[in-house]
């Protein structure tokens, strides 16, 4: 982050590319928080000297340090993006306490934000930097830019500090992401019935009724132990997919990370690296998973040894394709690559399909043509890879309620690892953190009819009626809708989750009646800083399926 390459004081030094030292020095001065950041870490002394000469950095360098502690640790320092306009306070106190408001309001900010700037990008202050929201035209900049331009693995590692909680491997060398897109994509086929068997036998385990009596259930914490459960019959398989420890330490895996990340975000980042060694929520986590794999990870590794590469009822799962790339041997390796992939996938995938939930019960009048669809695939295709694949109203059911209630109202963030232009001759420096406003983006009245009514067959009446089929699926990836992200790093995990979530509801469909315990209307989704959570107190009653 800080430069060094020498450049002047202003005074007769030879080696000086710059005439105005003593700006440098002043403009450094300029932030007491900033020199002593840079002089804790060594980069300048204690006392000033009259000659760059003297000094680990010239001046000019020193001031070019300051602006990048203004971008990376001063987030409220608003000096190197002025140029683009702010909603809210940019002085540093102003600033400060619009990011709180951002917390709690940061969907109307954002509406209010766009209705003022339109298309022109503008930036809101979070609790920890400044973020600069852009619009769907900026889409095809992310598009076509490259890792080292707009880094989706820098911002996603310094917001959840995957660096400092998980491992520096996890973002330096993340080769599971490439698994999971090619074989989570190539391996459906393979792995779809183990998948489908443990959504069955999860839901009739968890659910447990009894001849046609309703049954009260937490609505989140049963869909995310169902969600827990069939996501990892595919990512390590039978028994430990089963396993109530096992269970329970991956679905809370994402919340401590996200707690840990929390409180690291509210730290100078010279000061991360030291705190993150006395949180214990993640460390814990990743302790306990380690205890689980370890001898599978062990018992793998030997029939490998011992038969290589190909042996008799070799699983075919994640944590193999992860051992089958020789890049990592060890528990602890494979151990934080598996919590990773959990991470990534348990809390979004079970969120959403929460929210479908929430819709099933708050809309029965749409239960009938979506049980017409799938009792007629179901009964002339049986539960297959290609039936799941056929129910196009379940898809754009899921599809809409992803339109809707998407996990974030800002999305697809990229951090600038160098100063850049977007196409609309907007200045980028390095270092600022993008990100388009997908709730924003999904209610566009120019895109979508009617857009903040819940129709869920929309998108399967487009498939009818027009001709790009694909680009109506709930795993499409377009300027339009983008709830997986956008560009070459869109979920790789998109296909399993789609399969997932539909046969969820289509095995809903097929054997139970859903109502709220308690509720008429559909509960309301929690608004946190970008996060949109469905209301995790809400209860809903099953029983077993009664066709009038």
């Amino acid at each position: 982050m800080i430069p060094t390459a020498v450049a002047s004081c202003g005074d007769d030094n030879p080696d000086c590319q710059f005439d105005d030292g003593a700006w440098g020095y002043n403009y450094l001065k300029e932030s007491s928080a900033a020199m002593a950041f840079l002089r804790d870490d060594g980069y300048l002394p204690h006392k000033p000297y009259s000659c760059c000469r003297n000094l680990r950095y010239c001046s000019r360098g020193r001031a070019q340090a300051v602006q990048a502690i203004k971008r990376e640790e001063l987030p409220f320092y608003a000096n190197v993006l002025d140029h683009i306009p702010s909603f809210g306070y940019s002085s540093w106190l102003g600033s400060f306490i619009s990011s709180f408001k951002y917390v709690g309001n940061a969907v109307q900010i954002l509406q209010e934000g766009r209705a003022k700037y339109k298309e022109t990008p503008f930036k809101v202050p979070t609790l920890n930097r400044w973020i600069v929201i852009i619009d769907r035209r900026h889409l095809e900049d992310i598009k076509k830019s490259t890792e080292d331009e707009l880094s989706l693995i820098e911002a996603a590692n310094e917001t959840a500090k995957v660096d400092h909680l998980i491992g520096r491997e996890i973002s330096s060398n993340p080769y599971h992401v490439s698994v999971a897109r090619i074989h989570l994509t190539r391996n459906i086929g393979l792995y779809y019935p183990d998948l489908k068997d443990e959504v069955h036998t999860a839901f009739e385990e968890l659910l447990d009724l009894k001849d046609n009596a309703w049954k009260s259930v937490p609505a989140m914490d049963t869909m995310r132990e169902i969600v827990c459960r069939a996501s990892n019959r595919v990512f390590v398989g039978l028994p430990l997919c089963r396993d109530p420890d096992w269970i329970d330490l991956n679905s809370r895996f994402a919340v401590d990370v996200a707690t840990d990340a929390n409180i690291l975000n509210m730290f100078p980042k010279f000061l991360v690296p030291f705190v993150s060694k006395i949180l214990p929520n993640t460390a814990a986590g990743i302790e306990r998973a380690r205890k689980h794999l370890d001898p599978i990870i062990k018992e793998r590794l030997r029939c490998m040894k011992e038969h290589g590469d190909e042996w008799s009822n070799k699983p075919n799962d994640i944590l193999q394709w992860l051992i089958d790339e020789k890049q990592e041997s060890t528990t602890k390796q494979l151990t934080l690559r598996v919590l990773t992939i959990n991470f990534a996938s348990i809390h979004s995938t079970s969120n959403t399909f929460t929210q479908a939930l929430y819709n099933l019960a708050a809309y029965p009048q749409y239960v009938g043509p979506l049980r017409e669809e799938v009792d007629t695939i179901i009964r002339e295709h049986g539960w297959t890879k290609e039936a799941i694949a056929m129910m196009c109203k379940v898809d754009s059911f899921l599809a809409e309620t992803q339109r809707l209630e998407n996990v974030l109202s800002a999305s697809v963030q990229r951090k600038a690892m160098k100063d850049l232009t977007l196409s609309d001759g907007t200045f980028i420096p390095k270092g600022t953190y993008l990100s388009v406003p997908t709730y924003l983006m999904h209610r566009d009245s120019t895109v979508y009819e009617n857009p903040g009514c819940f129709d869920p067959f929309r998108f399967s009446k487009l498939r009818v009626d027009g001709n790009e089929s694909g680009r109506h699926q709930m795993v499409a990836v377009n300027q339009d809708y983008f709830p997986f992200g956008y560009g070459k790093h869109a979920c790789p995990g998109r296909f399993l989750a789609a399969t997932e979530l539909k046969t969820m509801l289509a095995y809903i469909l097929t054997m139970y009646d859903v109502k709220f315990e308690d509720k008429v209307s559909r509960p309301a989704s929690i608004h946190w800083d970008l996060n949109v959570i469905a209301d995790p107190t809400v209860r809903v009653m099953f029983r077993k399926r009664v066709d009038s």
